[in-house]
């Protein structure tokens, strides 16, 4: 009889055991797929993989994602005291220089403008790359931006410690 009861409670420990497993396994997916479609609703990357969220871009001509300001800067001739970085253009090289991408203001996408021999403008349509003392991007005969030709953020008064 004790062999009876002894073996009894062994199959009730081993059963509830299972059990138990089974509802972990089950919470578990729950879980993953609660994850998976939060995953979904925050995922940002574009059809290249660049993360949005985080400033990134896809470059044509370099050909991996990028940051949205990084690259010379070419302010707006129209507001000469530029302080808002995001009314600038930028401008990318490839290893070469032969193709320029411009990433325009409040756009999305870039322009690829590109040039036969070196120390040329680069050309796309009617938007045009001249270097002069920087760079000057034209759209037909109107000068729409200009720049020093460095790279990177331009400190401006506001942005030294007094």
């Amino acid at each position: 009889m004790k062999k009876i009861i002894t073996f009894l409670i062994i199959v009730l420990f081993v059963s509830s055991c299972k059990l138990i497993d089974q509802n972990d396994d089950a919470d578990e997916n729950t879980n993953v797929d609660k994850t998976s479609k939060d995953s979904i609703i925050v995922n940002d990357k574009d059809e290249n993989g660049c993360l949005a969220s985080a400033g990134y871009v896809w470059s044509k001509v370099n050909k991996e994602c990028i940051k949205g300001f990084s690259g010379i800067q070419l302010n707006p001739v129209d507001k000469p005291n530029n302080q808002d970085e995001t009314l600038s253009a930028y401008v990318l090289f490839n290893e070469d220089a032969s193709s320029a991408e411009v990433f325009l203001p409040k756009d999305t996408t870039s322009i690829i403008l590109t040039r036969v021999l070196k120390g040329k403008p680069w050309f796309l349509k009617d938007w045009q790359l001249v270097p002069s003392n920087g760079y000057i991007l034209k759209k037909g005969a109107v000068t729409m931006f200009s720049g020093d030709g460095e790279i990177g953020k331009k400190e401006i008064e506001t942005d030294t410690e007094q």
